[in-house]
């Protein structure tokens, strides 16, 4: 006699739904994720990255590029089969709609402080399961950041510095810029400008006025363009500052300073600070 099946009864272990499926195929838009993952050692979850992705160097000839800033190609980012994307910004907001309609997870990051750079490495870190790797990052950068800072605090003068991401409008430096600089020591000639996000906000529409500021230091990083130092020291009435009459002129990579990530909490405001110093020391 055939013995009645029980519905209720279970031949197999339970199923444990509760399981987290971490993403293992990410590709990043922008360069400061792909450096955080790095500097994880996480590199090997990165399926695709931005042409503009120089840190560490051999990103270049580890991994696929598929986009620039502003586009991407995203067929290819589609035949990569990531399960998560992670772009940066309103600018990148085109980009985040047209792989949201295609069904792709997206986070899209939109920090603009230190404090922010140091969350995201937090969100970054948990959104891939592994939240300690992301303290101890934040850890080792901060250690950095107060190393500078207590350094800083020595220096018997600050300078003014006025800092040009863009020539043409003039645009001084977002607000992760402005903190590191007076952190590192000077004074940020528009710190007024500091929590403007948009470079349009930004924007010094009467070049006289930094003429008026006086800076002590000028430091350029026009992004994604190379310094012409002539240019700038040429441009009417700026032989009247003490930063030109001094030759107190320098550049910045923007790849070391202008993308919200690793890489400007540390060569970044290395390089900041140490201009910094070595003016402070032909005061005294």
């Amino acid at each position: 006699m055939t013995k009645p099946i029980n519905p209720h009864a279970h031949t197999d272990q339970p199923n444990d739904f509760s399981q987290p499926k971490w993403p293992t195929r990410i590709i990043c838009l922008t360069e400061e994720t792909t450096e955080a993952l790095y500097l994880m050692g996480e590199d090997a979850r990165i399926v695709g990255v931005s042409a503009y992705a120089m840190r560490p160097e051999r990103v270049k000839k580890e991994k696929p590029k598929v986009s620039a800033f502003v586009d991407a190609r995203i067929e290819k980012i589609l035949d990569l089969d990531p399960d998560l994307v992670l772009a940066f910004s309103d600018i990148q907001g085109d980009i985040v709609r047209d792989l949201v309609k295609q069904g792709v997870d997206v986070h899209c990051f939109n920090h603009r402080s230190i404090a922010g750079i140091m969350q995201m490495i937090r969100t970054l870190s948990a959104l891939i399961g592994e939240p300690q790797k992301g303290e101890k990052l934040v850890a080792q950068l901060n250690d950095s950041l107060t190393h500078i800072h207590s350094s800083a605090a020595q220096l018997k003068v600050k300078p003014r510095v006025y800092f040009e991401e863009w020539f043409d409008p003039l645009i001084t430096g977002i607000t992760w810029v402005s903190e590191l600089v007076e952190l590192a020591g000077g004074i940020d000639c528009y710190k007024e400008f500091a929590c403007e996000s948009l470079a349009k906000n930004r924007i010094i529409a009467n070049t006289d006025e930094v003429i008026d500021k006086q800076p002590d230091i000028i430091i350029a990083s026009w992004c994604g363009r190379r310094f012409n130092k002539d240019k700038l020291v040429n441009r009417a009435g700026w032989d009247k500052i003490p930063a030109i009459i001094t030759d107190d002129v320098y550049e910045i990579n923007s790849t070391d300073i202008l993308q919200p990530g690793p890489a400007a909490l540390t060569d970044g405001v290395k390089a900041i600070h140490e201009i910094i110093a070595n003016w402070a020391q032909k005061q005294a």
